[in-house]
């Protein structure tokens, strides 16, 4: 009995974490690429950098996603480690299949406010299942999570900050029309997973 409960909350742990990172490629491939919205965070970050720098995203994304998993380690212990492995393994190989099945979604370039809302209904649900198992899909959730340990602050507000952090740097190259919209995907994602967190 007791093993069979094991087993039960082992595949729930990690079948969430999946699900989490499912939905949250999904809606990053489908809305947020196709419809060209701005990223906050680490991800907006690298961006910024590179545009200013002209040295490739990639660099930077792996010198901060990796930064942010130590401190993390650090901080959250080796459960976050093995949970933020597993969810950004399942994140980018998910992340590949999309691009490979295509788009399911119609472009929503013209329709920049249903991108917004869409874009942070899935990425709030995704992250949400990801973080509240202790997981990370990227330096994003590390880096909320390592906000949310130090400060005390709600999950919601840490990741409200970075984005909003970013977003501000971003005003540098991006319209400010386009920064609106992002502000408004990363306030409604926040929310989100705020509510998911609340429901463990």
């Amino acid at each position: 009995m007791f093993q069979q409960k094991i087993n039960k909350d082992t595949i729930l742990h990690y079948g969430s974490m999946l699900l989490g990172a499912a939905v949250l490629s999904f809606g990053l491939f489908n809305v947020h690429s196709q419809s060209k919205i701005t990223e906050g965070g680490i991800l907006g970050l690298t961006l910024f950098l590179h545009h200013w720098t002209g040295i490739s995203p990639g660099i930077f994304s792996f010198l901060l996603d990796m930064t942010c998993y130590i401190i993390g380690f650090r901080l959250l212990g080796t459960d976050f480690l093995k949970n933020a492995i597993f969810s950004t393994c399942c994140y980018a190989l998910l992340y590949r299949f999309w691009e490979f099945t295509g788009p399911f979604l119609p472009p929503y370039a013209d329709k920049p406010l249903i991108a917004a809302i869409l874009g942070g209904l899935f990425v709030g649900i995704g992250a949400g299942l990801i973080v509240r198992r202790g997981g990370a899909s990227g330096g994003d959730d590390a880096l909320a999570l390592i906000l949310h340990q130090v400060t005390g602050w709600k999950i919601s507000r840490s990741y409200f900050f970075t984005d909003f952090v970013v977003l501000m740097l971003s005003i540098s190259y991006i319209p400010l029309r386009n920064i609106f919209f992002s502000l408004l995907t990363v306030t409604l994602s926040s929310a989100v997973i705020e509510l998911l967190q609340k429901s463990r």
